[in-house]
């Protein structure tokens, strides 16, 4: 299992509502146990260390979080949700590329 780049906001109940206002957020909702969610990591980690300013990406362990993947209504992993000032404006599900990725969130 690949670590997360540290520009990567592990995201809670608790302060997701904080840590989502005010900025263009991707967030991956994933599971250890998910195997395309492993693939996603290093990807992420790319992604998040490419962007700047206001860009952010942000990781949701369902398991631990299970209310924010029901208020999302997450169905499969990883599912990747785009935020804009806490406002969802796209949706990912599986695994996508980081050109891809890079291009959703800075047209944002």
């Amino acid at each position: 299992m690949v670590g997360d780049h540290e520009r990567i906001i592990p995201l809670t109940d608790k302060n997701f509502q904080y840590q989502t206002k005010n900025k263009v957020i991707l967030i991956d909702f994933w599971a250890a146990w998910c195997a395309p969610c492993r693939i996603m990591a290093p990807v992420l980690n790319e992604v998040a260390n490419e962007l700047t300013g206001n860009h952010h990406v942000g990781k949701v362990d369902i398991e631990q979080n299970q209310s924010l993947a029901q208020k999302y209504n997450i169905r499969s992993i990883p599912t990747m949700i785009l935020l804009k000032n806490g406002v969802e404006i796209n949706r990912f599900v599986g695994i996508k590329n980081k050109n891809f990725l890079l291009k959703q969130i800075r047209n944002a």
